[in-house]
């Protein structure tokens, strides 16, 4: 007989990965089937969708978020009712396509403070994992940014080594950036495999805003009615204000070498206050000031790029609710003409799906005591195991 950690390794398994991000617009689901070990593994994607939150469950993540104060009474009642809605979306696919192996759940972020000084990150994701192991009865991994930052790091961004098991390519330099709530970016040098099972050192970092300037815009704006600027209807009605993007570009955090990471803390609320007082007083119309939004983020991205890459990339993949915006996907591939710019489906990854199908993977690795950060990416001394394991 094989000893127990061989069977893990050799076990194709069916994991759920969930993540609710930064825009804080649903739950993202994936099942996917995973085999390998360590960096030489294979996913596919057998099923993936968004579950929305109900609405006033939503508001109340984001009133969090937005620094609101909340009786620690009724901060463990939001945990345990985010933690229902994510064992509920586990549960459709299971009731779908059979039983699962594994539950990889990063939960919903309401906090992120990075490294400061002599003080570790903070980093607060409800949604806790014990609360789905005993509604779902299937392992589960969860709390997946605690270990890096316990060993100094950021605790983000995660995804960048699992971009460079699927994404990478054996002669291109790729970014592959997601646009979130937040935006962070993974650069990935050109790897082939068959002569150098060693990976190369890869970047990651967050860039600065994604979708969250625009999508407290949208609900600014349509005073409630709109959560967010849907196939980018608004910017293309508007015209950016370029001596405000200029103004907005000196943010010190756009000017702040990588290992770095951010939030809403940082470009949430109090943020597009600013921003929104700016554009009042140049007299920008709500289409006007969502337009300048949109090619502030592009802009954010590609001054990133210029200041930190090692060399620009000869190909920039898109994941997240971002590329789904037409108009600033065109702001981005305005900021790089000679560069393709496409969402992360023109490689062979469903771009609605990546975050999930990513933590999927870092659920799998825990599973099989694989670390799942690269310190170069978040700071951390040391690579760790990332995440908890939730038996039944």
């Amino acid at each position: 007989m094989k000893p127990a950690d061989e069977e893990k390794r050799d076990k194709t398994m069916r994991v759920i990965g969930l993540i609710s991000g930064t825009s804080v617009d649903g739950i993202d689901v994936a099942l996917v089937e995973i085999e390998g070990e360590g960096y030489d593994l294979q996913a596919n994607v057998l099923s993936g969708f968004t579950a929305p939150y109900p609405d006033d469950l939503r508001q109340r993540i984001l009133s969090v978020c937005a620094g609101q104060p909340m009786a620690l009474a009724d901060l463990a009642d939001l945990d345990e009712a985010i933690a229902h809605q994510f064992a509920q979306a586990a549960q459709r696919v299971i009731d779908r396509t059979g039983p699962v192996d594994l539950v990889a759940s990063h939960g919903q972020t309401v906090f992120h403070r990075p490294v400061q000084g002599e003080r570790l990150a903070y980093s607060v994701q409800l949604g806790r994992g014990a609360s789905l192991v005993r509604r779902l009865g299937v392992p589960t991994v969860s709390n997946f940014r605690q270990a890096d930052i316990d060993a100094g790091g950021e605790g983000a961004p995660l995804v960048p080594i699992v971009d460079l098991c699927l994404l990478s390519h054996p002669q291109q330099r790729r970014c592959v950036q997601n646009i979130g709530g937040i935006g962070n970016v993974t650069y990935l040098p050109a790897w082939d495999r068959s002569q150098s099972p060693q990976p190369p050192a890869i970047l990651g970092w967050d860039t600065g805003p994604g979708n969250s300037l625009i999508d407290i815009a949208m609900a600014t704006l349509s005073e409630g009615t709109l959560t967010y600027d849907a196939d980018g209807a608004w910017a293309a009605q508007g015209t950016p204000c370029q001596e405000l993007i200029h103004d907005w570009l000196q943010h010190p955090y756009l000017h702040q070498p990588p290992p770095k990471s951010t939030g809403r803390e940082l470009f949430g609320w109090e943020y597009f206050q600013h921003c929104y007082a700016a554009a009042q007083h140049r007299g920008l119309s709500p289409t006007d000031i969502v337009a300048t939004l949109t090619q502030f983020t592009a802009a954010t991205i590609a001054q990133s790029y210029r200041s930190f890459l090692p060399a620009l990339p000869d190909t920039i993949l898109v994941g997240g609710g971002g590329c789904r915006n037409p108009v600033l996907m065109a702001h981005l591939q305005a900021e790089f003409p000679e560069i393709p710019v496409n969402p992360t489906d023109a490689a062979g990854m469903p771009a609605s799906d990546k975050e999930a199908i990513a933590f999927a993977v870092l659920g799998y690795w825990r599973w099989q005591g694989f670390p799942g950060n690269l310190p170069a990416v978040t700071g951390a001394r040391s690579a760790v195991c990332l995440g908890d394991l939730h038996q039944p």
